[in-house]
């Protein structure tokens, strides 16, 4: 599959913008304290509250890897094509 430049960078621009936003939210949710057993943070006790949202983020994170390399990669293979088709 061929992708143009600017499918690559949409790609490019989604790995990191799940970069900017998911660790954002992961301290958000550090912090809640339904995130806690006694509501106290980093309290010993984790609720379920905290480990499905850290698997939310963790799943998120490596999508958002995934497709920021594919993007990557596109960028690269389109530049390879123009250099194969110049002159």
């Amino acid at each position: 599959m061929v992708l143009s430049r600017g499918w690559s960078i949409f790609l490019t621009g989604v790995g990191i913008w799940t970069w900017v936003i998911w660790p954002r939210f992961a301290v958000a949710i550090w912090k809640d304290p339904r995130s806690w057993s006694t509501g106290a943070i980093g309290d010993f006790l984790a609720t379920g509250f905290l480990w499905i949202h850290a698997l939310l983020i963790a799943a998120s994170l490596l999508i958002g890897t995934t497709v920021g390399v594919l993007g990557v990669r596109a960028w690269r293979a389109a530049g390879r094509r123009a250099d194969d088709q110049a002159p």
